[in-house]
């Protein structure tokens, strides 16, 4: 079945953006007078997903306010002789609905709630936190692979050892170049990490994992982890991990997002 709907989680509160975050959601940080997000929805249809559910929180508004229509900003442009500036104004070409979720309780239950949006089929999950840059689409390549197997994948990186403390990390074995089927996956390891593969914020699922979202207990922080829904997942069905190229950018980190803003404005080859 061809993957066309898409979830966006971006619900979270950004603490580690904190304090900006109080008021600006890390969603919509500034790129070349762009939102981060508008990048991650421009990669979602260049995919080809067709259909994206973007999942907020009660102090997000600011998000669906940008993705919709200012009549009155059209009026004034077009009135001020400025319909140059109309271009400006677009956004992505895609039907976006929005949802809430009413208590930040982690990104399985963030997905969770796109349930009756997702109904039954296969959909892709964008953390807008990854920001990728790059020829070949980081999206595109895993639909690629789910198309192929009909199985849920994951996009991974290659990352240092002392970082991987911070990814959710595979445990795998390699079915071709940059391909692996995953045994076992561990939320942020603290010692022995089972390979130096990192989940990268890119997933294609199979609409299977509800089922296990709805089983699964409180996890780390007391949250609902997608990670323990995907390793009972495991046991059931395979799962691979596809190691997507391009640079990617994590938004939440300064060093990463000030790294971003160069790239973007040619400062960086």
């Amino acid at each position: 079945m061809r993957v066309k709907k898409a979830i966006i989680p971006a619900a979270g509160y950004g603490t580690r953006s904190l304090p900006i975050t109080k008021v600006l959601p890390k969603e919509m940080f500034p790129i070349n007078n762009k939102p981060a997000i508008h990048y991650v929805v421009e990669e979602a249809v260049a995919a080809g997903i067709e259909e994206i559910l973007i999942v907020v929180s009660r102090n997000k508004n600011m998000i669906i306010d940008y993705f919709d229509r200012s009549l009155e900003l059209e009026a004034f442009l077009v009135e001020m002789n400025k319909q140059h500036l109309l271009d400006k104004l677009s956004v992505p070409n895609v039907h976006i609905q929005f949802v809430r979720q009413p208590f930040a309780r982690g990104l399985g239950d963030a997905i969770a709630v796109g349930s009756s949006f997702i109904n039954n089929e296969p959909f892709a999950v964008l953390l807008p936190d990854d920001i990728f840059i790059e020829k070949k689409i980081s999206l595109r390549q895993l639909i690629n692979v789910y198309e192929k197997t009909s199985s849920s994948v994951i996009g991974v990186q290659q990352v240092k050892k002392e970082f991987l403390k911070n990814y959710g990390v595979i445990k795998e074995k390699e079915i071709s170049p940059g391909l692996h089927e995953i045994i076992d996956i561990v939320e942020k390891p603290r010692k022995s990490p089972p390979s130096n593969l990192a989940v990268v914020g890119r997933y294609v699922l199979h609409p299977d994992i509800f089922m296990f979202l709805k089983q699964v207990k409180l996890g780390i922080g007391g949250e609902i982890q997608l990670t323990d829904a995907l390793k009972d997942m495991l046991q059931q069905r395979k799962c691979y991990g596809y190691e997507v190229s391009g640079e990617r950018y994590d938004i939440g980190s300064n060093k990463d997002y000030y790294r971003l803003l160069k790239k973007m404005n040619g400062e960086l080859d």
